[in-house]
């Protein structure tokens, strides 16, 4: 018996901004590359396959005649969150190798630090600052993706922080003009509005209840995916994974 649960008629927020340098790259029929900035949601946790992986593997199989990787450059915990923010905007900003971020991708998926972040202010700052320094490369895309709605994000302890967090990273969106998957928006209206559990939702393994299932991932991986498809050059089922013209 198929213990899935029905198909979701809830799709998340359209990009309010196009993706003309990972449009352009698409549309040169040419090596297209995508990197995946985050913490554990996109680096993997708990044996669940990352959503940078079946991102990468939902693209190609949309685009069969471009070669399309998503480079996961998530991190985990092991590192305190300040040092881990540092570090981690220092290495995927390009600091470590001056100059040839540009040359390598064509669109950035940053993934915010969902638990145990630093302040509001430090987290949001690292942010802008993090996006002025990838636009200066000028020819990289910037999609935000905000926290996940589990449990452990919805405690009485953590829930003020988590609604702040998320409406913070709604303002960055619209005040740097960059696209947002709005994750915790999407993931809420599974559970308040098709009723999916959270034991579905939350990787049984998981006993912070703060990881994705692979069910959930996987859900995850395809709106980002179609997200994006929505705004770059559309592959044409007639020709093999051609491209089309571009479309709005």
């Amino acid at each position: 018996m198929n213990s899935s649960p029905p198909q979701i008629p809830v799709q998340p927020v359209p990009f309010e901004y196009e993706l003309p340098n990972l449009a352009q790259a698409i549309n040169a029929a040419g090596s297209v590359k995508i990197v995946a900035l985050g913490s554990s949601t996109t680096a993997g946790e708990g044996g669940i396959v990352a959503y940078p992986y079946r991102l990468e593997a939902g693209l190609r199989d949309k685009y069969a005649n471009h070669r399309i990787d998503v480079l996961n450059r998530g991190v985990g915990g092991e590192e305190a969150p300040k040092e881990r923010k540092a570090h981690r905007s220092r290495r995927n900003c390009g600091e470590t190798a001056p100059g040839n971020l540009a040359d390598r991708h064509h669109n950035a998926v940053w993934q915010s630090k969902e638990d145990d972040p630093p302040s509001l202010d430090e987290t949001i700052l690292a942010l802008r600052q993090g996006i002025r320094r990838l636009r200066d490369e000028r020819s990289i895309d910037i999609i935000l993706m905000d926290p996940q709605y589990v449990p452990a994000m919805l405690t009485q302890a953590t829930q003020d922080a988590t609604d702040r967090m998320v409406s913070a990273i709604s303002d960055v969106s619209r005040e740097e003009r960059v696209n947002l998957f709005r994750r915790f928006k999407l993931m809420k209206s599974w559970h308040e509005v098709e009723k999916i559990s959270f034991d579905r939702i939350v990787d049984p393994g998981d006993g912070t209840r703060l990881h994705d299932s692979d069910w959930a991932t996987q859900q995850l991986s395809e709106a980002l995916g179609n997200r994006i498809l929505a705004r770059v050059p559309k592959p044409a089922a007639s020709t093999g994974g051609k491209v089309l013209v571009a479309q709005k």
